[in-house]
């Protein structure tokens, strides 16, 4: 059977990288949670001092980026890839809050994308995977045999967001959540270089009213569709 490639754009907070877990999983694919890499450069420009809510030294942390090493390693036991920072386990790290908030701005850097960008494009040379993140249909894998377009409001967004911060212990307030969300789609979607945007041939999906179990069970069927249209 031949495999494709399977691109999973959208807001934050839209559940992208639960059903790419879930559809990589059952289909044998390779998942790559992009926003997660983001994430990481985020936290060492965040140890380093380089970023805080008052300065962002970005030519600092453009020159260190030889420095960093980001890569995802499988944890048989939870199910998935974690990921690495300069082989650490920052997994739990990359997302809290504090990350959340300055990670779009770390994201609108262009040295930042090619570097990220060019270790995405090696990732899914041999197809097989399921990647989700802000640009990946658009810059990353134009050609995606199948692209997603993942939306929900901003409230349900928020809610969902607060409930998994809550349960994993942060105090937090869903105002503050909310915000954090609302000011993230604002600059995800008005950055120079590569806003996220839905590509003409991506497929909208608003998760707002579905269970976990009905946006499974639809977009499973919209990837073997892709699949049998590509062999």
């Amino acid at each position: 059977m031949n495999k494709i490639i399977i691109a999973i754009d959208g807001f934050s907070s839209t559940g992208k990288s639960t059903v790419a877990k879930q559809l990589a999983n059952y289909l044998g694919y390779i998942y790559v949670d992009t926003g997660a890499m983001y994430r990481a450069v985020t936290l060492y420009a965040m140890q380093k001092g380089l970023i805080n809510k008052d300065d962002f030294n970005k030519e600092a942390l453009i020159y260190q980026l030889p420095n960093i090493n980001i890569s995802f390693k499988f944890n048989e036991e939870k199910g998935f890839a974690e990921v690495y920072l300069n082989d650490k386990n920052v997994e739990k790290a990359i997302r809290t809050l504090e990350v959340s908030g300055f990670v779009s701005q770390v994201a609108t850097l262009l040295e930042v994308r090619q570097k990220l960008v060019e270790q995405q494009h090696k990732m899914g040379k041999d197809k097989g995977i399921v990647m989700d993140g802000r640009d990946i249909g658009t810059v990353v894998f134009p050609e995606a045999e199948l692209k997603l377009f993942m939306t929900a409001s901003a409230e349900i967004r928020a809610k969902r967001r607060y409930e998994e911060l809550i349960k994993r212990g942060d105090k937090i307030s869903y105002e503050d959540v909310l915000k954090n969300v609302k000011e993230r789609d604002f600059m995800d979607s008005n950055r120079k270089d590569s806003p996220l945007v839905k590509s003409k041939d991506a497929i909208e999906i608003d998760n707002s009213k579905l269970t976990l179990e009905e946006q499974f069970n639809k977009i499973l069927q919209l990837a073997k569709m892709a699949i049998e249209d590509y062999e």
